[in-house]
Order: C-alpha cells, then sequence, then structure tokens
C-alpha cells in the first residue's frame, strides 16, 4: 500500500466528512493546561491531525452566558468579521472587520484544514474597514454607527496616542488623525512602516502603544506551523517588532513567538504582555497556547522549542543554542484553544479583581474542540495568580457553533466587549452596580 494511496484515501474521507457536515460531540476533554506548569504529555504525530470544529448556527433566542451578576446584550450586528475593538475616551468603540488572505496549500493537511476551517467560519467577506459605534445617552444602546475608515487592507490591531490613531493592517501599520468625537476619518491613512507580508501564513498584526507613545508594538505570526516552508520565509516574523511611532524605524523586541495574536500593557507595571497561538501536529494537548510578559530581547523558543528548552524533533536543523535560549512562558493556555484577544483591567473597576480577560477563538484541530469563550485570569502585582474564570461562555451548544470570541477590551464603566467573528456581532458584558 503506497503512501500516495493512503494520503488520497484521507484526503477523501475527510473531505466527504466535511462535505457531509458531520457534526463532532463536543466537550473540554483537554488535559489541565492552564498556569506556570501546565501537563506536556509525549508528542503523538501521525499522516493527520485530529479534527473536529462545531457545525456554526445562528443564535436565534439564544445569546452568550455571563456569570451572575452581569448582562450580556448585543451593541452591533450584521458586522463584515469583526476582530478587534478599541474603546475611545469618548466612550465611542471602534471596530476593526476584515479578513487576511491564507497561505498556499502545502500539504494534504493543509487541504484538509482549510475545508474544516471554511466550515466554521462566516460566510461574509471581510469588510477591510473600521466601524465606529456610539451610545450618545449611555443607556447602553449604540444607535450611532458609522464607517470611520474603509478601503484598508485587513485591519486587526488598534491604538490611540493622543489623537493619532494607528491601525496594523496586514501589510503596513499606519494612521489617521482622529478628534474627540469625529465619525468619519478626515483624509487617506499615511503609512508608518511596512509590515511583512509575503506569503501571511499568519496575517494578523496585533498592536499596542506604550504609555508614553513613543513606541508601537506589533506581534507578527510565522508564516508555517514550524518551519516547514524553509526558514528564509521566516525573515522578521513570528516576533514583536517595536516601532517608533514618530520615525516608523522597527527592530525584533522578542522573538520566537509563533503567532502573537494580541498584545497589551498590564497597567500595574507597565509591563508588555501577549498571548500566543502554538504550533500544531504534535496531538490534541500540544502544544499549549500561552499568556506571557513580552521582554526586550527574549527567545520564547519557535520553531526550536516549546513551553521552555522542550525540543520539537521535527525542526531540522537542531539548533542547541537557540534551545539553551529559550524563555519559559509566563501562562498556559489549553492546546489548540486560539486565544485572540487581550484586555486588562484594574480592581477599581472590575468585580472579579484585578486580572485579564482573553478571548478564545476555538480549535479545529481536536476531536473535542476547546476555547470558544472568554476566560478572566486573575492577576496579583502584575503576575498571573490564579485558575482562569469562565467569563462569557455559550458559543457552542449541542452540537453547533453559534459564535467565536476574538478581541476584548473594556469600556469606562467596566463593561467588557467582545467582538465574535462567525456571528458578525459586538457583545457587551456589563456589571451590575
Amino acid at each position: 500500500m503506497s503512501r500516495e494511496w493512503i494520503v488520497r484515501s484521507a484526503v477523501a474521507a475527510a473531505v466527504a466528512s466535511v462535505a457531509g457536515g458531520v457534526v463532532l460531540a463536543l466537550g473540554e476533554g483537554a488535559k489541565d493546561q492552564y498556569g506556570a506548569q501546565p501537563e506536556l504529555p509525549p508528542p503523538q504525530r501521525g499522516l493527520l491531525p485530529q479534527m473536529g470544529i462545531a457545525e456554526p448556527a445562528p443564535w436565534g433566542t439564544r445569546q452568550p452566558t455571563v456569570p451572575q451578576g452581569w448582562t450580556i446584550t448585543a451593541i452591533a450586528t450584521g458586522l463584515k468579521i469583526p476582530r478587534q475593538t478599541l474603546v475611545l475616551p469618548n466612550g465611542d468603540i471602534l471596530v476593526a472587520e476584515g479578513k487576511g488572505k491564507g497561505a498556499p496549500v502545502l500539504t494534504p493537511k493543509d487541504y484538509i484544514a482549510g475545508l474544516l476551517k471554511s466550515r466554521g467560519a462566516t460566510r461574509v467577506e471581510g469588510g477591510n474597514r473600521l466601524t465606529l459605534l456610539r451610545d450618545a445617552d449611555g443607556d447602553g444602546t449604540y444607535e450611532g454607527r458609522w464607517v470611520y475608515a474603509d478601503k484598508l487592507n485587513a485591519p486587526y490591531g488598534l491604538a490611540l496616542v493622543g489623537r493619532r490613531l494607528y491601525v496594523a493592517n496586514q501589510d503596513a501599520l499606519v494612521r489617521f488623525d482622529h478628534e474627540p468625537g469625529q465619525t468619519h476619518a478626515g483624509a487617506p491613512p499615511v503609512t508608518v512602516a511596512q509590515l511583512p507580508s509575503a506569503i501571511n501564513h499568519h496575517w494578523t498584526k496585533a498592536l499596542a502603544a506604550d504609555a508614553q507613545g513613543r513606541f508601537l508594538y506589533v506581534g507578527i505570526g510565522s508564516n508555517s506551523n514550524v518551519g516547514e516552508r524553509g526558514m528564509a520565509v521566516e525573515e522578521n516574523r513570528a516576533m514583536v517588532w517595536q516601532v517608533d511611532a514618530e520615525t516608523g524605524a522597527s527592530r525584533p523586541f522578542a522573538t520566537g513567538l509563533r503567532n502573537p495574536t494580541a498584545l497589551a500593557f498590564e497597567p500595574g507595571t507597565g509591563q508588555l504582555w501577549g498571548v500566543v497561538n502554538e504550533r500544531d501536529e504534535l496531538g490534541p494537548d500540544l502544544v499549549p497556547d500561552y499568556m506571557t510578559s513580552v521582554r526586550d530581547g527574549a527567545f520564547y523558543g519557535w520553531p526550536y522549542a516549546y513551553w521552555g528548552p522542550t525540543v520539537d524533533s521535527r525542526v531540522r536543523p537542531h539548533d542547541a543554542q537557540k534551545v539553551h535560549a529559550t524563555v519559559r512562558p509566563d501562562y498556559a493556555l489549553p492546546s489548540h484553544s486560539a486565544p485572540l484577544g487581550l484586555a486588562f483591567v484594574g480592581p477599581a473597576s472590575n468585580p472579579l479583581g484585578e486580572g485579564a480577560f482573553v478571548g478564545m477563538h476555538g480549535s479545529w484541530n481536536r476531536d473535542q474542540p476547546v476555547g470558544y469563550k472568554v476566560v478572566f485570569v486573575p492577576f496579583r502585582n502584575g503576575q498571573p495568580s490564579g485558575d482562569p474564570v469562565d467569563f462569557v461562555t455559550g458559543f457552542q451548544a449541542d452540537g453547533k457553533t453559534m459564535g467565536r470570541p476574538v478581541g476584548v477590551s473594556v469600556d469606562a464603566q467596566g463593561a467588557v466587549i467582545v467582538a465574535d467573528d462567525l456571528s458578525n456581532t459586538v457583545w457587551r458584558a456589563t456589571p451590575a452596580r
């Protein structure tokens, strides 16, 4: 029996399952992979990874679930793939809408994964725009809605520095002049810095600005799972850039981060943190995704090692020096849960106390899906201090998926804003007062 026959048979079977709408069982099913010391089982290798995603369905009369003492409301629907949100000083909310282009298919796994992922995604075309939402009278209804800027290129990360609004498109960091209360950009954007965009296996560009507004930090994902396209195409990727806001000059700030999808500064310490999507095809419980402080000059392992100096034997040639230099992340999240959102909150403005909200988009390569929720990770003295708390759940039920959370942000009232790119909705979870 030839390898070619096996591959073709596996592809045919997988395609038939995807085309036939197989609904896979739901449930957490993951090992205890939260915190500083996650369980790391032995790697599992095979021709194809486990794959499973629940069939999309409309919300109907359902809505997400929040803890007692909170309420949740859809404040915007009918968007065009909302990804990240930014709460402006006057309470307006900017929503980045768009979808980047995927990389060329290299393997049967890529082809099958593409089919499966497409089943778990919206059919709406990405907006390539920013939408502004406004609740003018403070009653919780965002009656104002405008297209703030359009004709962008898969916008994702957002940051406001004074009266300059920065947007991380998939190919460039750009800026707009912004006046308080403005509902439309007054001019086309100015390019601050070009960003790596060839192939774009991971297209999202996360963004955060430091407190002084001098530097911007851009998360740039890898062009592969573990370097299978060759390391030449990984130049300036799998890292966080530091960009001078005035000149656009950039440098690698932290490296070895396979796909840093959200960045934020912890308010008490001023330390930059990020959430990272780790590598695939080592089994359903490897490798843990994670949340970590992002430190100047640190190397976090990709592609040579994971979770500290755990060697990934698939990578050739082996680099012992890189493995030895690998920094262990601060806080594990379940493997393949795909964290895409990160927002910090202080104890004074949040009933849950000091900590971080993390939006988990959800897995595609486990037969028992994980993620599909927003969790709250408690902090103390600028560091994670306990197990996460489920905060917004109910995105899956009865073998169906109604929503997939992406970006999270927090407004001045302590409400948590959640972008949902499957139902094309922005949700607002509000604490009781």
